[in-house]
């Protein structure tokens, strides 16, 4: 297949400043939970997307100085020549495949707690840590002005000896730079305050700065915000920035824009859809002429061509859709759209760098696992063996595990027992907002059609004796798990209902079902994450009251770490759902739900006629177990392995790579007590010695 020539646009090279990008593909600074910590699986996972077709490939934030330390959360860093050498390695394969390397300098200021380095942070005065840390900063006063432009062209020119193409000057997301820009923060009496053209004065001198130490080696990118301060989704806020970007509209090589919430900004598809950026933008590229990018969480070339012919930006900027498909770019302009693996817009890859972890992704098995298991996403070893494969259940787990043995060559038979395949993906993407996690069913469907190895049978439910009449050489069992009714106390599972009571205490099993409690209804959430929002909005929808019940201190917890917590409590509020956090459910009979505050013991009651229970989920194993009671003295004529939320019930994500990584490991030899590479600092390493080749 051919590309598209509506598509030719986006295949354009770019010119910035002194460097040219192959293609208007540009992967913007993002986090991955890899950072300095981990040098060589970063360069891995950067070159699979400059192997993929992203023209540029940019790191994540590199921090330029030790005052400026954001751990748990993995970032880069600039700090020395042992820097430089760890960055060679990724720009070394960004370079093998045509492609551009960007390195985005960072100073936290009042957002860094520097809680490994236990150095003061500086800002534009001494205000508390902004990510909610007991600790204050520094006041700069210009010393501590002129040190900040010392540190940020050092690690300019470190970046430049890394082998960087593009070099960042960072002013958004509220870190220090930022800071000077803003009017409501920044009031120095001094030439770096009070007016416009002084609050911009740090910004420019960098810039500045930046262009003269890379000289016409690097392209010099400032990051920066359409507005001024958050407002309603869409409605662009100003204030001063435009001023601003005249100020400097010729002065660096490049644009990046983004804007000031950055829950819309990083929104989850459950509240943010594609392209929400371009009321923001509108205005940006008629008061520069330097190419500008932006982000949109795109995913349809439809989508990226049109910003490109109106104007909206001149690169098609990502993250998450470079993390669910690296070969978003290849698969265009070789006209393969079927084969894209559209994001989801879950912001399961945002939790890494939330949890301090490398980063994963719900779409994409294969991503942070590049070096360290050596996946690939677009290609896999061929098969072993001549084997024939069962696949019990069509879910997540099964879906994936068939795709990757049906790709590897193997001849693969997948049964499911109801007529529709995708399992709890399918079921949860009726729910309110979530319909494009069917991204993840429709996508291995699309695929399954294609391989004329792998048969799919619907409507098959199977019990032991037919799994063995199969006759398989390996079988795997993807029956998932369903909502379980009782609560765990964090030591067993207890029941909160007992008698005619307990007939109305339902799970979200039975809300996907079609089943609506009896209102008023209590909504339990003791699972954290999505489901328990998303089940109390299907309920209201229906005109029930609803009060939603968490014992956490706060809505959703664990959707802090994907970033959609804030967004969430809003949503249920102007919902009309009410919340009772840190409050556990101690029983209910029927009328009424005894709860108990987390911290006190002290009991209240609520009225309400139904309860769902979000809790926990008890795994779909039984024929698991029946087959290995069936085993004879020699054992079973075939492997048996469960796999995904059959095996240990998670997120989607576990359930895909729990897929994924059977079918890799199908008739290989892995070494149980060391199963995957760990990149550390070797200490036995001769930091005197001469560098490998590799580092040269």
């Amino acid at each position: 297949m051919t590309r598209d020539p509506r598509y030719d646009i986006l295949f354009e090279p770019v010119k910035i400043g002194p460097v040219t990008a192959p293609n208007r593909f540009y992967q913007v600074p993002h986090c991955t939970g890899m950072g300095w910590q981990r040098p060589r699986t970063l360069a891995a996972m950067r070159g699979v997307k400059a192997e993929g077709g992203w023209g540029v490939v940019c790191t994540e934030y590199n921090s330029i100085h030790p005052t400026s330390d954001d751990l748990p959360h993995a970032y880069a860093s600039l700090w020395d020549d042992s820097d430089v050498r760890a960055h060679s390695l990724m720009t070394d394969v960004v370079h093998e495949h045509g492609s551009l390397a960007g390195a985005e300098l960072w100073y936290g200021g009042a957002r860094s707690s520097n809680l490994m380095s236990r150095l003061s942070s500086m800002d534009v005065d001494s205000v508390p840590n902004l990510a909610g840390h007991p600790f204050q900063t520094r006041a700069m006063d210009k010393s501590d002005i002129r040190t900040f432009r010392h540190w940020h062209k050092r690690a300019a020119l470190r970046a430049r000896d890394a082998g960087f193409d593009v070099v960042y000057v960072y002013a958004t997301h509220g870190y220090l730079i930022s800071n000077f820009l803003n009017p409501r923060m920044n009031t120095r009496s001094d030439e770096y305050g009070g007016s416009l053209e002084n609050r911009v004065r740090l910004v420019r001198e960098l810039i500045e700065e930046t262009k003269e130490a890379v000289g016409d080696r690097c392209a010099v990118a400032v990051r920066f915000s359409a507005d001024e301060e958050i407002g309603e989704d869409g409605q662009l806020i100003q204030g001063e920035r435009r001023e601003m970007l005249e100020m400097m509209a010729d002065l660096p090589d490049l644009w990046d824009i983004n804007i000031a919430d950055y829950s819309l900004e990083m929104g989850v598809s459950r509240f943010v859809k594609e392209a929400s950026l371009e009321p923001y933008m509108t205005w940006v590229k008629s008061v520069t002429s330097k190419p500008v990018v932006t982000v949109g969480r795109f995913t349809s070339p439809d989508t990226m061509v049109s910003q490109v012919k109106r104007g909206i930006t001149d690169f098609i900027g990502a993250a998450r859709p470079s993390i669910a498909d690296p070969f978003l770019p290849r698969k265009i302009q070789e006209g393969r759209l079927s084969a894209i693996r559209e994001c989801i817009g879950c912001n399961v890859c945002y939790s890494g760098d939330s949890l301090g972890v490398p980063i994963r992704c719900t779409q994409n098995p294969t991503m942070g696992e590049e070096w360290r298991r050596g996946w690939h996403p677009e290609s896999i070893a061929k098969k072993a063996s001549d084997s024939r494969v069962l696949i019990v259940g069509a879910g997540a787990a099964g879906l994936e595990a068939a795709r990757a043995l049906g790709e590897r060559g193997y001849d693969v038979m997948l049964a499911e027992a109801t007529r529709d395949i995708g399992g709890r993906v399918t079921r949860e993407a009726s729910l309110p907002g979530m319909s494009e996690y069917i991204r993840v069913r429709d996508y291995r469907e699309q695929q399954l059609i294609e391989m004329t190895n792998v048969d799919i049978f619907r409507e098959s439910l199977m019990s032991a004796q037919d799994v063995m009449a199969v006759e398989a050489d390996h079988v795997a069992i993807a029956t998932g798990a369903h909502w379980r009714k009782e609560l765990f106390n964090e030591e067993i599972y207890v029941p909160i209902a007992t008698g005619d009571a307990a007939t109305r205490v339902l799970t979200p099993d039975d809300i996907m079902d079609g089943r609506m409690p009896d209102g008023p209804v209590l909504v339990y959430d003791g699972d954290g994450y999505y489901m328990g929002g998303v089940i109390a909005e299907r309920i209201r929808a229906a005109d029930l009251d609803v009060t939603y019940c968490t014992p956490s201190d706060s809505v959703s917890h664990w959707a802090g770490n994907t970033s959609e917590r804030w967004r969430i409590r809003t949503h249920m509020m102007g919902l009309g759902i009410r919340i009772e956090t840190a409050h556990s459910l101690h029983m209910f009979d029927g009328e009424q739900a005894v709860l108990e505050c987390a911290y006190s013991g002290a009991q209240k009651t609520l009225s309400v006629a139904s309860v769902v229970m979000v809790t926990a989920r008890k795994p779909n194993d039984a024929m698991f177990h029946d087959l290995r009671a069936a085993a004879g003295p020699d054992g079973l004529p075939f492997t048996l392995t469960r796999i995904g939320d059959c095996e240990a019930p998670a997120i989607i994500a576990a359930a895909v790579h729990a897929g994924h990584r059977y079918a890799q490991e199908l008739d290989c030899e892995i070494d149980i007590d060391m199963p995957l590479r760990h990149d550390r600092l070797d200490v036995g390493f001769d930091t005197g010695a001469v560098a490998p080749a590799r580092w040269k």
